[in-house]
């Protein structure tokens, strides 16, 4: 099976209420890039990468499409039926920018899965269940918006709530903390995200003026070195996020017992194959994480839902969505959603889910 054609579409996402805003980033629609790969045998596949603005992480989307352009040329007539070669030989046509590349990665999976007749979860391992959790990510907001979103999340029946924190005196954050923790208890686990907006000294007084209460805090400032000389002054576990951009730094912060567990993206880490590593670096050293994605639709969502499907339950922390934030769907008879805190395994082969191409038609480039 070789590739015969690559075409990359630009495709809006506009934010449900108006915008959404983190430590270091406030956006009101996002850019997803969207990629159609189709083969020799007729057998399409769909990526997707969707940074959020260009703000919160050394991505966006013009830079997403600029790599396409440069790696197309050279995959034409490439081999697709072993991702890890492929994923070879997009690193040797370019260095970096491993968040166009996952676009790609995914693609080839989902056309790997139809022309075999598995889903992605099946070709990476077996899925091991095919309802999986979510989590909710509230936007920085005050601290009686907040709570009264924990509260409700917690009624619909998610199992963890990420609290969006930082960009302002620390004060608040913690006022934002303690009223979340007063509406919901243990209903739900907490995790507190800083988005490396935080000083040490903040982070290190909202954990000694929050002990009492039980969250992972995540990511809560910007160098992964500062999160390190923190790390014993805190009295809660340390995720990371941001930091986590390659399996190299995975693999030294996992190995010396740096961190207690991850928030990580598909795309930042280079899609599918690359994220499949990642799990099983951290199954090997007992490290919870998410499977998630910063934004995106139909096609990046079910991607982390099948790889999220075959993480061992006990280190799951759930997959983040940003369906709730957005407007319908790519796939209209069967687009992933979120119910009762819980996402299902998509049925079918690949991805598992047919977008409309009808939605896809600003297109930046068509390589054949």
């Amino acid at each position: 099976m070789k590739l015969r054609r690559l075409t990359v579409f630009r495709h809006i996402l506009p934010v449900k209420g108006g915008g959404y805003r983190m430590a270091n980033a406030y956006v009101e629609h996002l850019e997803s890039t969207i990629v159609r790969l189709e083969s020799d045998c007729g057998v399409v596949g769909w990526g997707e990468t969707c940074p959020v603005g260009s703000t919160y992480a050394p991505s966006h989307a013009a830079g997403a499409q600029a790599a396409l352009q440069a790696l197309a040329p050279g995959l034409m007539g490439t081999s697709i039926d072993q991702p890890v070669l492929v994923q070879r030989h997009m690193d040797s046509l370019l260095n970096g920018h491993s968040y166009a590349k996952a676009a790609i990665d995914i693609a080839v999976h989902d056309m790997l899965g139809k022309k075999c007749g598995k889903s992605i979860a099946n070709l990476l391992g077996g899925a091991v269940r095919n309802r999986i959790p979510s989590y909710y990510a509230s936007a920085v907001g005050s601290p009686d918006d907040i709570a009264m979103i924990a509260e409700e999340k917690a009624r619909e029946g998610y199992p963890r709530m990420q609290v969006k924190i930082s960009g302002r005196p620390v004060e608040i954050d913690i006022e934002v903390v303690t009223k979340v923790w007063e509406r919901v208890g243990e209903r739900m686990r907490l995790a507190v995200d800083g988005n490396r907006g935080m000083t040490t000294r903040d982070a290190i007084l909202l954990s000694q003026s929050c002990r009492h209460i039980p969250f992972v805090l995540e990511q809560p400032c910007d160098a992964l070195e500062d999160v390190i000389a923190i790390r014993n002054r805190l009295h809660h576990p340390v995720y990371i996020d941001e930091s986590a951009t390659d399996l190299a730094t995975v693999i030294r912060v996992a190995g010396q017992g740096l961190v207690d567990g991850f928030g990580m993206k598909v795309t930042r880490i280079g899609g599918l194959t690359q994220m499949a590593r990642f799990r099983d670096i951290c199954e090997a050293r007992h490290l919870p994480h998410t499977v998630d994605d910063a934004w995106g639709g139909d096609i990046i969502a079910a991607a982390c839902v099948q790889l999220g499907a075959t993480v061992i339950p006990r280190l799951f922390e759930g997959t983040w969505l940003a369906q709730p934030y957005i407007e319908g769907h790519y796939d209209t008879g069967s687009g992933v959603s979120i119910r009762n805190g819980h996402i299902d395994l998509p049925e079918g082969h690949g991805l598992g889910i047919n977008p409309d191409p009808d939605l896809f038609s600003d297109e930046v480039c068509n390589f054949s």
